[in-house]
């Protein structure tokens, strides 16, 4: 049975009075039946009065602190704490931005602000643009658009960089979308193809974001001489959210060089809605794989060094591309050469001549859907002038039809008039 001290304080003047009634500081009673413990006669100490009086004043100390608590709660509940704490309170602000992004602030450029989940997070990788091609640099290290020779020389040790970090780390990571094309044809990058497309599973990249991210990569080749650079694994503070959200932020992380600002794009993989499609794997991009699709991963060999497709590639790349993609051997001007297996680039008079031969292919089509349209458009003529002859016809005969239905009228009319003759004897 809780004495009448036990109660709660009133807010107000008897809180203080409460207080010290509370924590009896004049001397515990001899007995308290709230913490059973034995009858004490503070006149006459026994060996236990030491132990028992901490005992008593720590519980005393606690139920004040509670007292403290449901005192606070009252404030909150008049509105007496200012706004910003009963927000933090209430949960309208209470650190989810800084807890969730926790694990990438050491190696975040710049936070952004979390708006929601329609709204999402401001943009965090930027390219310079200004054409298609600025669309491949990130912003930060952009010093110009590279000519043909270089743009090949940084993909490719920037893919073996890549890859061979990735191997030696043991993060799983898969080729993607026009990379997995150029495996496809004979295991290295498309020549013409500015993007570096790779994949990884949802937990890899939330793997990468807490080891890894900020990560800057010294590359040493095998070449003689040795090639060296530096590389950088960004990853996308708004990675952790796997829906697509604005469509600002659909790349989750880049392996960046450095010294010019070219790029490999990775996007992560996650069952979006495990419930509702299970075993269905998308990005934030609408590419969507079935497991069967991905796993077993295949490993191949790609530019010189390992790496990984998934185990229906050609089904992959059929939706993705068409079966025309596997078969086209002339495109983005270069030729496929079936006996060293390579994508060749064409001269620039090979060049000249496609273009001239296209537009002449172009101007005769263009003549040829011109006469088309103007032999249709005669025949419709045509129609038109039997279909208006024909009405005419029909009108004629018509008139002709009412002139000979009226003229046996009339003389009907007049044979009815005349009076009969009497017949001869």
């Amino acid at each position: 049975m809780v004495g009448k001290a036990t109660q709660p304080p009133r807010i107000g003047a008897d809180l203080t009075k409460a207080l010290r009634a509370w924590v009896d500081p004049n001397g515990m009673r001899a007995h308290d039946t709230r913490l059973n413990l034995p009858m004490i006669d503070h006149r006459s100490p026994s060996p236990m009065y030491p132990y028992s009086l901490g005992i008593e004043y720590s519980m005393r100390l606690i139920q004040t602190a509670v007292i403290l608590s449901t005192f606070l709660c009252f404030l909150i509940d008049a509105g007496t704490i200012p706004a910003e704490h009963r927000k933090r309170h209430d949960g309208e602000d209470n650190g989810v931005e800084e807890r969730r992004l926790e694990s990438w602030k050491k190696g975040m450029r710049r936070p952004g602000h979390w708006r929601g989940k329609k709204e999402g997070m401001d943009k965090y990788f930027n390219e310079p643009g200004g054409s298609e091609l600025g669309n491949h640099y990130d912003s930060r290290y952009h010093h110009g658009i590279q000519d043909y020779a270089d743009r090949k020389d940084t993909q490719l040790h920037m893919l073996k960089a890549y890859l061979t970090f990735f191997n030696d780390n043991k993060l799983e990571t898969w080729l993607a979308h026009g990379t997995l094309l150029g495996w496809w044809w004979n295991g290295k990058m498309l020549p013409w193809d500015w993007d570096i497309d790779t994949q990884v599973s949802g937990s890899t990249l939330a793997y990468m974001g807490k080891y890894y991210n900020n990560t800057h990569y010294k590359y040493v080749s095998k070449d003689d001489p040795p090639v060296k650079r530096t590389y950088l694994l960004d990853v996308n503070p708004a990675s952790i959210e796997r829906e697509r959200g604005n469509g600002l932020n659909i790349i989750d992380a880049r392996w960046i060089d450095t010294r010019n600002g070219l790029y490999i794009d990775i996007t992560g993989l996650s069952e979006t809605h495990p419930d509702d499609q299970p075993g269905v794997w998308a990005c934030k991009n609408y590419h969507r794989y079935h497991t069967t699709d991905l796993y077993p991963m295949r490993e191949t060999m790609y530019e010189g060094v390992i790496a990984k497709v998934p185990y229906a590639y050609d089904r992959i790349l059929t939706q993705e591309y068409e079966e025309k993609a596997l078969v086209l051997t002339d495109y983005e001007g270069h030729r496929w050469d079936p006996v060293v297996k390579e994508w060749l680039q064409k001269s620039d008079e090979e060049v000249a001549e496609e273009k001239e031969e296209k537009k002449a292919k172009k101007k005769e089509k263009e003549e040829k859907r011109k006469r088309a349209e103007e032999a249709k458009k005669a025949e419709e003529e045509r129609k038109k002038g039997m279909i208006r002859e024909k009405k005419e016809n029909e009108k004629e005969k018509a008139k002709e039809q009412a002139a000979a239905n009226q003229s046996q009228f009339k003389e009907i009319k007049q044979g009815m008039n005349q009076e009969p003759t009497a017949p001869a004897a």
